[in-house]
């Protein structure tokens, strides 16, 4: 075995770390993959000998290249506050795909990527590494250019937002797909009382349909939320029960090309938020292969 064939062989042991600590950074499955490889360039050019843990060595390089391409992204974007979904990871209602469950080992919900997306660079970068991956401030503060306590309150301001705007879901699972599919058998029968009683007073409906079809929207309220579900009836009509990062929700399918996929953040026995990504692009890109079986 050549020196650089035993390089790929050790970086090849942690790919699925640095892809599922890239995901959570980025949102993107594409983009993921890509400070991935780029990760692995660096590897194959750098002398490596004396790194005595370089699964550590190979997360911080990922963080610096997951954060030059959040402030690229930020400083491209025209509105700091428009609601982007990120990727979801969907899967067959009853199984996810081995390789997905390296993603999804934290149980990271759409609607925590999609509250991750609203925090600066830095803090996403601090709050990722430290709260979800356990990465110390000393190791954090290079990579954002502070202090380890400079990065503490990074990481204390964005657990602070995160806590506030995306509520850990209820644990039981077949209890969640029972509301999903009360929701779903409410919206394809016109029951607007019916929908008003699943969701939280609160609830908020977000909603990304490409640059093509008008962008993204927000919606709040049950009574609102639930006169959106009616009007887009059609969407219950042709949905397909899936995973989606983990966690009930389906797909819309037409002709069998996907037309939205939808997750649902359940909380005490209500749901509380709704992510859908309608992005024809997006959509086309995922791998919904199991709805053929």
């Amino acid at each position: 075995m050549t020196e650089n064939e035993f390089l790929a062989e050790r970086f090849e042991a942690h790919r699925g770390h640095l892809r599922a600590v890239a995901y959570r950074m980025l949102g993107s499955l594409a983009e993921a993959d890509d400070a991935v490889q780029e990760a692995w360039l660096k590897l194959s050019r750098s002398d490596v000998a004396d790194v005595e843990n370089l699964g550590g060595w190979l997360t911080t390089v990922v963080g610096r290249v997951c954060l030059d391409m959040l402030r690229s992204r930020t400083s491209r974007r025209e509105d700091p506050l428009e609601v982007r979904i990120p990727d979801p990871i969907v899967s067959a209602p009853d199984a996810v795909d081995p390789e997905q469950e390296v993603l999804l080992a934290d149980s990271v919900g759409l609607a925590l990527l999609v509250v991750l997306e609203t925090l600066g660079p830095a803090e996403r970068l601090a709050f990722v590494l430290h709260d979800l991956f356990g990465i110390p401030f000393d190791e954090i503060a290079p990579i954002v250019g502070r202090t380890p306590a400079a990065a503490r309150q990074l990481a204390s301001r964005a657990r602070r937002r995160v806590q506030g705007a995306a509520p850990t879901p209820d644990a039981d699972i077949a209890r969640r797909r029972e509301i999903v599919d009360a929701f779903l058998s409410a919206a394809r029968g016109g029951d607007f009382e019916a929908l008003v009683s699943l969701l939280d007073p609160d609830v908020v409906a977000r909603s990304d349909a490409g640059a093509l079809r008008g962008g993204a929207s927000l919606a709040r309220g049950a009574a609102t939320v639930a006169g959106q579900a009616l009007t887009y009836a059609r969407f219950a009509m042709v949905a397909e029960p899936a995973l989606v990062n983990g966690s009930p929700g389906v797909v819309a399918l037409a002709e069998g090309r996907p037309m939205s996929v939808m997750a649902f953040t359940i909380v005490d026995d209500k749901i509380t938020a709704l992510d859908i990504l309608a992005d024809p692009e997006r959509l086309a890109l995922l791998d919904l292969t199991f709805l053929d079986t």
